[in-house]
């Protein structure tokens, strides 16, 4: 291309482009890391909900132990 303007103007519309493909990838990723976080938030409210009912078994099979043993 002999007229520099014509350049300069293919330029900055290719700039364009990729910006607009960039801001997007950036949008989708940041959306990706909220989703990643809440489920590792889910997660570990999960775990925590689990190992309380686990503790809270593991005391009943204690006193029910307990009562077996001073019943005999």
């Amino acid at each position: 291309m002999k007229n520099p303007l014509v350049c300069l103007g293919l330029l900055g519309c290719m700039v364009m482009l990729a910006g607009c493909g960039l801001a997007e990838t950036g949008a989708v990723a940041a959306a990706q890391g909220e989703s990643a976080a809440e489920q590792a938030k889910q997660a570990r409210e999960t775990q925590e909900r689990v190992e309380k009912k686990l503790d809270e078994a593991q005391q009943a099979a204690a006193a029910a132990r307990d009562a077996a043993e001073a019943s005999e």
